[in-house]
């Protein structure tokens, strides 16, 4: 069969690196791609949001896997067809597009989660942090490629942040409507699902790092790097999740006249009183799979039409012991300004790990960088901290003009 994947960072080489093994698969194009990609799929330069035309691209391909959240929220799982396109809807794909209507699905489902208050205009938003606890949390409820949640430490501080996202506009129309809720201390962890609206399969939890600098100092990125399985999750623990978050969020859709399926991503705070929502995503994590994947032994294009065909209630997953660790390597100023088109030399001295790329293109047979996160390197190993050693010790033989990896990642799931 042809497989169409839709976008071009790191979880989509990830994604096309376990597609193409599978037996069923001969044929793989990514829109748009990047350059690792190009090297076992064909590339076809059409960005994520052009729906007309990857529509007219994919009439003659048998399936649509969408990887990013803009054309999932943009309509394109039900302009492909259900029975062809794998993601929700562009209904049910708001839990992650709007940030209010997936604190208002907690609420009327009962999911755990922090108390929050959506506002709609700054002087409703002004009126609600006087006299908060601090810090609280302000997000902007639409999408902002994972860079919309801030933490603030006074009312002062609080001010500031309304006015850049309800005044400014720092992030256009993704912060016309906040989210202000209570900080959650704990350990964050992301918990992912196939789920065909009935049935659960859940992927091994996994870790992410989404500040930019070591110990959780600095901007908020997309990622920059993860770690599965988590070792502070049991399996009761991950069924648990499953029975007390997945489910009623996807039965509380469909009772909505909202079918959800695909996968289905939850980020939680592990807290002092059971695991509490944090938000959820609809698609693949970033770089989480970079992380789970490589430990997988099940067939992923099987998984992916047992979701779109709604027989995931006859499917297992099954994944390899062990451990794997991701770390990703950024180009100097991201999450702001950056450069692009340095290039990037050392990857045939990388023996010992995989290299999925993000922001990258080929040009005459050299690697340039093309974007805030580069490249993510996953190795894995038996323990966590062998994974961890792994992954640095094969980073460390990439180079391009300045690269910029943390030093710390999976440091919290080593025990002792």
């Amino acid at each position: 069969m042809r497989v169409a994947v839709i976008g071009g960072g790191g979880r989509e080489h990830a994604l096309v690196w376990k597609l193409s093994k599978s037996p069923q698969v001969d044929m793989i194009y990514a829109l748009p791609g990047n350059g690792g990609i190009g090297e076992i799929a064909e590339c076809v330069d059409i960005k994520t949001d052009e729906i007309e035309e990857i529509l007219r691209f994919v009439k003659d391909v048998d399936y649509v896997i969408v990887g990013p959240e803009v054309p999932l929220s943009l309509g394109l799982v039900d302009l492909v067809g259900k029975h062809k396109g794998f993601g929700p809807t562009r209904d049910a794909a708001l839990v992650e597009s709007s940030k209010a209507f997936a604190k208002d699905l907690m609420k009327k489902t009962g999911l755990p989660t922090a108390d929050f208050d959506i506002c709609r205009v700054r002087e409703e938003a002004l009126l609600k942090i006087r006299g908060k606890k601090y810090p609280l949390v302000i997000k902007a409820s639409g999408l902002a490629a994972g860079k919309g949640a801030f933490v603030v430490e006074n009312e002062s501080d609080a001010r500031e942040k309304i006015e850049k996202l309800m005044v400014e506009k720092i992030l256009g129309e993704a912060g016309k409507e906040i989210v202000i809720e209570d900080f959650l201390r704990g350990e964050e962890v992301s918990v992912l699902a196939f789920t065909d609206g009935k049935h659960f399969l859940p992927l091994i939890p996994s870790q992410d790092h989404k500040r930019l600098l070591d110990g959780d100092k600095g901007p908020n990125t997309g990622g920059m790097g993860a770690y599965a399985p988590v070792p502070f999750l049991s399996d009761e623990d991950v069924e648990k999740i499953i029975d007390r978050i997945f489910e009623p969020a996807v039965y509380g859709l469909k009772k909505g006249g909202i079918e959800y399926k695909g996968v289905l991503y939850a980020g939680l705070m592990i807290t002092d009183d059971g695991p509490k929502v944090l938000e959820f995503n609809v698609r693949f994590g970033d770089p989480e799979t970079q992380a789970i994947i490589p430990l997988m032994e099940s067939d992923l294009m099987e998984l992916i039409l047992a979701t779109i065909e709604g027989r995931l209630g006859e499917m297992r997953i099954n994944f390899n012991a062990g451990y794997s660790t991701c770390v990703v390597l950024a180009s100097s100023g991201y999450p702001g300004k950056y450069e692009k088109g340095k290039e990037i030399t050392g990857f045939e001295d990388v023996d010992d790990a995989i290299i999925f790329h993000a922001g990258t293109k080929r040009v005459g047979g050299r690697f340039l960088t093309n974007g805030g996160r580069v490249l993510g390197v996953t190795a894995t190993g038996d323990k966590l901290e062998d994974s961890i050693e792994k992954a640095y010790g094969e980073a460390e033989k990439i180079h391009f003009d300045g690269v910029y990896m943390r030093r710390d990642i999976g440091n919290r799931g080593v025990v002792g």
